[in-house]
């Protein structure tokens, strides 16, 4: 069995090669369901979760990660993320690998993102504002560089230092990029924009959106999480990365329905359907797209098939 480190698995998932593979990985069966969420109390003022996420393909390999989410790490300057990703083969239940789950969440999560954004921002975007800067913030920008020419990036954070940390992290040719002090401002000129922030409360408004914009949310995964408000939602046409996990799980979009913002069918597609255009959800130009990711253990399964095969 082999223990693959972070290092090994950055080296293995390059961001081009990565969004091609869940491409592919969303165009075929891959059994996976949803995941199982346990709330850890702690000593501080946030509840911690245990996320346990299991995938396989019959004949093939089983994968599960285990996720546990301390949100007031941050604090004490730790990662809020922490996983661990084990491979079986689905042909004797033998262990293949144990993986570095983080920088395997990581890359994966933003790819996933970048894949959505393939087919729902539109083609003459250039700038991409980043609402959120922590370790997956880096890892997005420079996914979704992979599937549209930006100009300029924009990064907004709580902290304006580590808004500036994250920029001498991002180097890129003919880009320029900025820190936003005023996140309004930063909205009304960004044609992308990707958050991934742990907020309970919305940070983004609808009336601050501008039409054929794209939205990417990737932070809130529980009930009780929303990175925008309700208008927002309501604006937008929404695809998720899987309907039961965005109706079990995505803040947003169960709090836009449980206060009649939206309806179920509102929810127009998942990622999946997009990829296999079984459905088209961006008709025109003008139109405000939003995907909404929570995470599908079938993203981690691609991934880790990925790293045995570049290692």
């Amino acid at each position: 069995m082999q223990i693959i480190n972070a290092d090994s698995v950055a080296r293995a998932l390059p961001y081009d090669r990565l969004i091609e593979s869940l491409r592919q990985a969303f165009s075929i069966e891959t059994i996976s369901p949803e995941r199982t969420q346990h709330k850890i109390k702690t000593n501080g003022n946030s509840d911690a979760t245990l996320l346990m996420m299991p995938a396989w393909k019959q004949g093939k390999n089983v994968g599960i990660k285990i996720v546990s989410v301390f949100p007031g790490n941050v604090e004490h300057n730790l990662s809020a993320v922490h996983a661990n990703y084990f491979l079986l083969d689905a042909k004797n239940g033998l262990p293949k690998a144990v993986l570095d789950g983080t920088e395997l969440t990581l890359r994966r999560t933003a790819c996933t993102s970048a894949l959505a954004a393939d087919y729902l921002a539109n083609h003459d975007v250039k700038t991409l504002l980043m609402v959120g800067t922590g370790n997956l913030a880096p890892h997005l920008v420079k996914a979704h560089m992979q599937v549209r020419d930006y100009s300029k990036v924009i990064i907004w954070g709580r902290r304006q230092k580590k808004a500036e940390e994250l920029i001498s992290l991002l180097e890129f040719d003919n880009i320029k990029i900025d820190v936003a002090k005023d996140l309004k401002k930063a909205v009304s000129i960004a044609d992308v924009i990707s958050c991934a922030t742990l907020s309970n409360e919305p940070l983004i408004l609808g009336k601050w959106l501008k039409s054929g914009q794209h939205l990417d949310l990737v932070g809130a995964f529980t009930p009780e999480m929303r990175e925008v408000d309700n208008q927002a939602v309501a604006l937008s046409k929404i695809t998720v990365d899987t309907y039961d996990g965005a109706l079990s799980e995505s803040g947003e979009l169960i709090a836009a329905l449980k206060e009649g913002a939206i309806v179920e069918k509102d929810i127009l597609a998942e990622l999946a359907e997009v990829i296999k255009e079984e459905k088209i959800v961006r008709t025109k130009a003008d139109e405000i797209t939003l995907f909404k990711s929570v995470g599908t253990a079938l993203e981690d399964l691609a991934a880790a098939e990925l790293v045995l095969s570049n290692l």
